[in-house]
């Protein structure tokens, strides 16, 4: 399975982004979907998660800010980012797999400034 992502950016506080996260390799559909990020010096942290019924999970932090979505037909997964603030700053990295983790991304960089 690979994982690529995009559309990291820069962007001043405030501001949105969609991350997209396209999988190539599944031959299974049931798996679980995930977003996590790291900033410089700090642990990874799970951001949100999916799973292909729909449901979804997200950090405390992120809650009424950020989106996961999916698009099965595509194997892509979306994180809409809005209200961006400077601790969302990292390394954006998506997952999939049976336990959400099995298989990473190369990662895509958010940067938020004031």
């Amino acid at each position: 399975v690979q994982l690529a992502e995009s559309g990291g950016a820069s962007v001043q506080t405030g501001g949105s982004l969609r991350l997209s996260c396209i999988a190539s390799g599944y031959t299974d559909n049931a798996y679980c979907m995930a977003w996590f990020r790291q900033a410089p010096g700090k642990v990874r942290e799970e951001v949100a998660r999916i799973y292909t019924v729909g449901t979804t999970r997200y950090a405390d932090s992120v809650k009424s800010r950020f989106t996961i979505s999916q698009d099965n037909a595509k194997n892509a997964l979306y994180l809409q980012m809005n209200s961006l603030k400077a601790e969302d700053t990292g390394m954006y990295y998506c997952s999939a797999g049976p336990i959400c983790t099995n298989y990473w991304g190369q990662g895509t960089q958010v940067t938020v400034s004031s």
